[in-house]
């Protein structure tokens, strides 16, 4: 608008308004006004145009030592400004008590810029080591059962094209252990204090497959997976056998029941999961997790939830843990050179676990 002018215009610059290619010479000012500054116009034998401070997009300021030969300044719907002496603006809108941003202050003074980047790395760290689990322990409670199982079938529909073959173990011997195995999963479906998440109640089921060494592992949604080197472990270890065998199961029922592969998939897709089942995009979702659920550990502090669990369960079946204690200590063993199996990679130390297990020692233990 144009408004008489109350104040000089000490600074010169070029004015394209917009309308015309070609620039008018302009006085101009800064204005000090309780929303900010003001800046005043006046082409030559014009009157005067004043912008409000939300008519102007203010660039950002610099440091004295790297100061622009010349300054555009946006002025929107007004076309654009430039002042060929950056330093007098710079002053002139100090004087009409601009102040800087943070993010101009972290420019100007590195100690403040040095001071930001420190908390934003002290806060990345506190997300990532406490918020970003707990985030996905409340995520994880959202995630339909229906959910993990796609995913389970498709991580092992995975390792059965890179890892595993078919079993070889006798269809009567697989009968067996499936039978005990069965006799475990009804104890956890009976018990409410084995289902650590109230009405997550999945049907277990044991796979078996050969082609790789003595190892076990659980699947999000219910599906075990022991493959024959193990069973075979478990054979020639002096006080084993398969009251080991279902102590690793139990183990391993411990992960279903607390959700831990579910978990680390959220954690390690940076919530992505979460907020994908949020949005209702599942078959992108369930992709992606079986890709992670390929190369996910478990942390330290889930095998000892997991070696809790199958105390307790094992108690409740009252079935011994002292051979998984010596099949543990068998498997860890070093055999010509090379260390023990990849099933023990993660988990606490093989020695404390094995005098544990052997005298099925729950103190510590949290409630499940």
């Amino acid at each position: 608008m144009t408004t008489p002018m109350p104040m000089p215009l000490p600074l010169q610059g070029q004015w394209f308004d917009g309308r015309s290619t070609r620039a008018q010479p302009v006085r101009l000012g800064l204005q000090a006004t309780p929303e900010g500054p003001a800046l005043w116009l006046q082409p030559e034998g014009q009157p005067a145009l004043r912008l409000a401070p939300h008519e102007v997009t203010w660039p950002e300021r610099w440091h004295a030592r790297h100061a622009p030969p010349a300054l555009v300044i946006d002025l929107r719907q007004h076309g654009s400004l430039q002042v060929d002496d950056p330093a007098a603006w710079h002053a002139a809108l100090a004087a009409a008590g601009a102040r800087p941003t943070l993010a101009e202050r972290m420019q100007l003074h590195a100690p403040l810029l040095l001071g930001a980047l420190l908390l934003a790395a002290a806060a990345l760290w506190l997300f990532y080591r406490f918020g970003t689990p707990w985030a996905a322990s409340q995520l994880t409670r959202h995630v339909p059962l229906a959910w993990e199982q796609s995913m389970a079938r498709q991580a092992l529909a995975r390792l059965d094209e890179s890892h595993f073959k078919p079993s070889k173990l006798a269809p009567a011997r697989q009968a067996e252990l499936r039978g005990r195995f069965a006799a475990l999963a009804a104890a956890v479906q009976g018990q409410a204090s084995l289902q650590p998440y109230r009405g997550y109640a999945p049907p277990l089921a044991l796979e078996f497959r050969s082609g790789m060494g003595p190892n076990a592992f659980a699947l999000p949604g219910g599906a075990i997976v022991m493959t024959d080197a193990l069973v075979e472990k478990a054979r020639t270890v002096p006080g084993a056998g398969d009251a080991a065998l279902l102590g690793v199961l139990a183990h391993e029922i411990g992960h279903v029941a607390h959700r831990h592969v579910t978990r680390m998939v959220v954690e390690q897709g940076v919530l992505n999961v979460g907020l994908g089942l949020a949005l209702g995009d599942v078959p992108t979702l369930t992709a992606s997790g079986a890709a992670l659920l390929t190369g996910l550990s478990y942390s330290r502090s889930h095998e000892r939830q997991a070696d809790c669990y199958a105390m307790a369960l094992m108690r409740a079946r009252q079935l011994p843990t002292a051979p998984m204690s010596a099949l543990l200590l068998a498997l860890d063993a070093p055999v010509s050179g090379t260390p023990g199996t990849d099933w023990l990679s993660t988990h606490p130390d093989t020695a404390d676990r094995a005098a544990r297990l052997r005298t099925g020692d729950m103190q510590g233990c949290p409630p499940l």
